[in-house]
């Protein structure tokens, strides 16, 4: 549009201080016609733009005179580049910033400039699993599609990939976007209700041009509390109660995290503790990986598991004699 063009020209100007209508050209990758043009459409809406011929000459506004068009304080832009930086993938979202940092009075740009360089987005896992190239490039279409879709009330047809599904193609009206510990997620209204996808689970993003339909008052985190809360209920369906030995109490609140409550210390030295999990089975296959680190003192459907994979297990390697690490 060339309203932005205009800006971006203006922008341009301050950055330089003196400018061609070559290099105009260049940075908005425009003709030097339109480029000219713009720069007279500056001159006419009052913006002190003045040319000078000959050698050394150009286009420069008079006196310095410069506009800061964003309105943001120092630290409004610290926090803004912060975070904008790191995610800056996308060729809009740089020309965006590249934008805002020419607008920003000189004695902030320095700050803004080192802002973006101060995080870095890392999309390996600690399992050495990276997202390719074209796969993060994906992502951020979809996000950026469902976004859009978001903010225009529009229903679309997702391709999804359930948990161990195959992809598979529902209609949704899309109502907000959440990001939880880096993982983001989808709130949108089904035939069933509200529901959450994962956008990494996204295989395709397609507008059908009809208007979702968003329930009255609907508030997307309110929404997101209600829906997370279910799932996390879910997770804490079955408490055991375990004694755990010193040397192995640290690795399990690592494992678990925080479906573990640790209690007061046990007259052998071992600590009880309460572990959540999402169903007996489940738990129990959490617990077996730590050996007799751990002992499930209750319920006896989590002793069951745990006894039953043991047989399992032994029943699978019995007999065989543990090969030492290599080099001993």
């Amino acid at each position: 549009m060339r309203a932005d063009r205009l800006v971006a020209t203006l922008l341009f100007l301050q950055e330089r201080g003196r400018v061609t209508v070559p290099e105009v050209a260049a940075e908005l990758e425009v003709s030097e016609r339109t480029a000219r043009r713009d720069l007279e459409a500056l001159a006419a809406a009052g913006i002190p733009v003045y040319s000078q011929r000959g050698r050394g000459g150009g286009l420069s506004l008079v006196g310095g005179a410069r506009t800061d068009l964003t309105g943001l304080t120092a630290d409004e832009t610290r926090a803004l580049f912060l975070a904008t930086g790191p995610l800056s993938a996308t060729p809009e979202l740089r020309t965006t910033l590249r934008k805002l940092v020419r607008a920003l009075p000189p004695t902030m740009r320095a700050q803004a400039q080192a802002a973006t360089r101060a995080g870095v987005v890392d999309a390996t896992d600690w399992s050495r699993n990276a997202a390719t190239a074209d796969a993060a490039h994906r992502s951020a279409l979809h996000r950026s599609a469902l976004q859009g879709a978001v903010v225009d009330g529009i229903r679309v047809r997702l391709g999804y990939a359930g948990v161990g599904k195959p992809v598979g193609e529902r209609t949704v009206d899309p109502l907000g976007l959440v990001a939880k510990a880096g993982v983001d997620y989808l709130v949108a209204g089904t035939d069933k209700g509200l529901r959450t996808f994962r956008l990494s689970r996204v295989t395709s993003v397609e507008p059908t041009g009809e208007p979702a339909v968003r329930p009255p008052d609907f508030d997307l985190a309110t929404a997101w509390r209600t829906l997370s809360g279910a799932f996390q209920d879910g997770m804490h369906a079955v408490t055991a109660r375990a004694r755990v030995h010193p040397d192995t109490l640290a690795l399990l609140q690592r494992f678990l995290g925080g479906r573990v409550r640790v209690g007061g210390p046990l007259p052998d030295g071992w600590t009880e503790v309460w572990v959540d999990g999402p169903a007996a089975k489940a738990l129990a296959g959490h617990l077996a990986g730590l050996g007799a680190g751990v002992e499930v003192l209750e319920p006896p459907e989590v002793r069951q598991w745990l006894a039953r994979i043991a047989a399992e297990l032994t029943g699978m390697y019995a007999g065989e004699q543990p090969h030492a690490p290599h080099g001993q």
